[in-house]
């Protein structure tokens, strides 16, 4: 959609709310895959509150994201492929968003929303990439990819009573996750019912670890599941019930009309289970991995049951909100994705085809055509080379390339041209860096999560020259041996003892600028693994 259309409807929309701004609640689940609802005719698993955001509103049945989550997320929160936003993986640097890109929350924010974000952010846990740095007034989240991994505060985490980062400071808070996020969620909403908000709640489950209550298992036991697909139906059908909260709230608080409710997850699921007749699985481009339910609500504009079978994907979610509440977009901005609003009235609307892209792998630097997919409205080029017919098959069971060759020389260039395209938006995919010695965040707490593998450390930028002191915490220390700090040219050393899990060295002079901070035991011949390094500025 050209920018004249967009300021053109962005301006009437407003118009179509009779009770003014319409609310906006998006909610995304972590590892939930397209088979994982009875309304996609899972077997076993019954899911009423979610089926009723589908049923009750509009279903896009052929949406689309990235393969693993991270990526998914830049591009819900910017409208942009994640590639512009130097997001390529989940984990080791390679997921924090480049703090210059605008995010739906920012944008919101500025139109003069509330916004607020409970669960997983996963774009940055220092600042300036945290979800508060990143127009989110109230934030109640976990660190990196989720609860009881590296990202974790020491000592660890579980899912149940963890310990949260409640606008930046760690606190603990009782209750089972979703049900935390949610019941956060319903108080945001109570606090601003009186107001326009924009509310995110992206859950963890059901990712991994398989946590639950054993209440939520049992009804899945003795039907010939395995173990692991008990554990994580209990998880849907816990964030289920937590669905239902959330739509009674919004009708309790007399704003159910004027809400545009969406629900979607972020990737396919990642253990083998009904996945609806699609091939592949998360961290494939295959349908299974990425092909996911799309569901929005809005009582005031949508009609009940209406659904549209246009490709559709991540990138599309900003731009379809920002036109939908009439806000008009900063002139700067090149989105990547187009408004969906017009299928929302109107799903059989005259609409051109586009190609869609998605891709990921780990690795710090992105490659041509691996883990690729290229998505028209019929044809799905996958890794540059096989060729599906989606209307025929879409099972993707049989490879028509060679009796296509015009159609893949078309997708492989539209593919090298959107490439060459994202590749070229940062100039690279040099991570961006985590800034320490600000007022925004003292101390700085580096974990595992983002710390690089080639040299192994943290890229930083040391924002006031100052004395810092600085903690490594480690596990015990099998013997006695010695601790080594680096940041650029600055080195000091300490002695640990045996059994010791800290090492603090005080009164660092640190010198501005940008540099490559690392930590490291030396036990023997062997460097062991630091596992967290804290950063406090001291003076200033």
């Amino acid at each position: 959609m050209n920018r004249r259309n967009f300021l053109r409807l962005a301006a009437a929309a407003p118009a179509f709310a009779a009770g003014g701004k319409p609310n906006v609640i998006l909610i995304i689940a972590d590892d939930q895959g397209f088979g994982d609802l009875s309304i996609h005719g899972n077997p076993y698993l019954q899911t009423p509150n979610i089926d009723r955001i589908a049923t009750e509103g509009a279903q896009f049945t052929q949406f689309q994201v990235c393969p693993v989550c991270s990526p998914t997320r830049a591009s819900l929160m910017t409208g942009r492929y994640n590639y512009r936003t130097g997001v390529v993986d989940t984990y080791k640097g390679r997921s924090m968003m480049d703090p210059r890109e605008q995010t739906a929350a920012a944008l919101f924010a500025k139109a003069g929303y509330k916004t607020g974000i409970f669960g997983k952010w996963h774009l940055g846990d220092n600042y300036p990439m945290r979800a508060i740095d990143k127009g989110f007034e109230e934030s109640l989240v976990h660190g990196g990819g989720g609860l009881a991994q590296p990202s974790d505060p020491p000592p660890g985490n579980h899912y149940f009573d963890p310990t949260l980062l409640r606008n930046g400071k760690f606190e603990k808070v009782p209750g089972y996750c979703t049900d935390i996020f949610f019941r956060e969620a319903n108080q945001f909403i109570e606090r601003h019912k009186a107001e326009p908000f924009f509310l995110y709640i992206a859950t963890n489950a059901p990712h991994t670890p398989l946590e639950v209550d054993a209440k939520y298992v049992g009804p899945f036991q003795g039907k010939g599941l395995n173990e692991t697909t008990e554990k994580v139906y209990g998880m849907v059908k816990n964030l289920d019930d937590n669905v239902g909260t959330l739509l009674a709230q919004i009708k309790r608080a007399a704003i159910d009309s004027n809400t545009i409710l969406i629900f979607m997850t972020d990737n396919g699921p990642q253990q083998a289970r009904y996945v609806s007749g699609m091939r592949g699985l998360k961290g494939t481009v295959y349908q299974g991995g990425i092909r996911v339910p799309f569901f929005v609500r809005w009582p005031e504009k949508v009609k009940p049951g209406t659904k549209a079978d246009r490709i559709a994907a991540h990138i599309d979610v900003l731009p379809t909100l920002l036109e939908a509440c009439g806000i008009a977009p900063p002139k700067e901005i090149q989105f990547d994705g187009r408004s969906l609003y017009p299928l929302l009235s109107a799903p059989a609307a005259s609409w051109p085809d586009r190609i869609l892209h998605s891709q990921w792998h780990r690795g710090d630097r992105p490659e041509l055509y691996r883990s690729h997919a290229a998505r028209s409205q019929r044809w799905k080029l996958v890794n540059g080379t096989e060729l599906y017919d989606m209307e025929r098959d879409p099972a993707e069971s049989t490879d028509v390339s060679i009796a296509n060759p015009d159609v893949v020389a078309r997708m492989r260039r539209a593919t090298e041209d959107w490439f060459r395209d994202v590749s070229a938006t940062r100039g690279g995919y040099a991570p961006p860096r985590i800034y320490i010695g600000t007022p925004h965040e003292n101390p700085v707490l580096l974990t595992l999560q983002d710390r690089r593998d080639e040299p192994e450390g943290w890229e930083v930028d040391v924002r006031a020259a100052a004395k810092y002191d600085v903690v490594l915490l480690f596990k015990p220390a099998p013997s006695a041996c010695k601790a080594t700090f680096i940041l650029g040219t600055l080195k000091r050393t300490a002695a640990v003892k045996e059994g010791a899990t800290r090492c603090e060295l005080k009164s660092l002079r640190f010198p501005a600028g940008a540099a490559h901070l690392a930590a490291k035991l030396d036990v023997g011949n062997k460097p062991a693994e630091v596992l967290y390094v804290e950063v406090r500025r001291i003076d200033g």
